[in-house]
């Protein structure tokens, strides 16, 4: 996971967005994705509010205020505790939950309705980990301190309890693990198929 604090704020606005026009094929402009992307402000909010949390203990009242506020305004709910990578996007935004104890990669898309979530009752770690460029499809969920290795595909609504290894396609309830066929690894060979988790449905 690629640190994000030695970028300039200009810096990452502005990666923000180009990873929003580069995922989203309806993004016509960066000023249209700044206004209108309810992923990217839950992202931008994300980020204030887990520099409060990382700062001080006194200041993770204001980090959880903020995070309900975004939650509020985009439908999405991420913990100030998770931990996000760079070039990270979620489309549509509605329904999506990330948990405390999460770390999410660099290059990762999560769909509408998508959960990392927890199992248990543990204070400990009890989110997963997801690799870099991990595509999760609408409505999944992923749950429990389980780890998904990069380059894995979830497809819509599965439920994933297990870790996953790198490069492979999870569908279903619960989860079963498939291995991706070479051209699925390949975004410029079938872009669609890297676009459209739910195609393995």
């Amino acid at each position: 996971m690629s640190p994000t604090r030695h970028l300039r704020l200009r810096e990452l606005v502005a990666e923000d967005l180009e990873t929003a026009r580069r995922r989203d094929p309806a993004a016509r402009s960066g000023l249209e994705v700044a206004l209108l992307y309810p992923g990217v402000h839950a992202l931008w909010l994300h980020r204030l509010a887990n520099r409060l949390w990382v700062t001080h203990a006194l200041l993770r009242l204001p980090a959880r205020l903020i995070s309900q506020f975004a939650r509020a305004v985009t439908g999405v709910e991420i913990h100030p505790g998770a931990v996000l990578g760079r070039r990270f996007f979620i489309d549509h935004g509605m329904g999506v939950v990330i948990g405390e104890t999460s770390e999410v990669g660099d290059d990762v898309l999560m769909f509408h309705g998508s959960t990392l979530g927890g199992r248990s009752m543990d204070k400990g770690k009890r989110h997963p980990t997801i690799g870099d460029r991990v595509v999760i499809g609408a409505g999944a969920k992923v749950l429990g301190p389980i780890e998904v290795g990069a380059d894995v595909k979830i497809g819509a609504n599965a439920v994933v309890v297990k870790d996953v290894p790198a490069s492979s396609v999870v569908v279903g309830v619960p989860g079963q693990v498939r291995h991706a066929p070479p051209s699925a690894q390949d975004d410029a060979a079938d872009p669609a198929l890297y676009l459209d988790p739910a195609i393995y449905i």
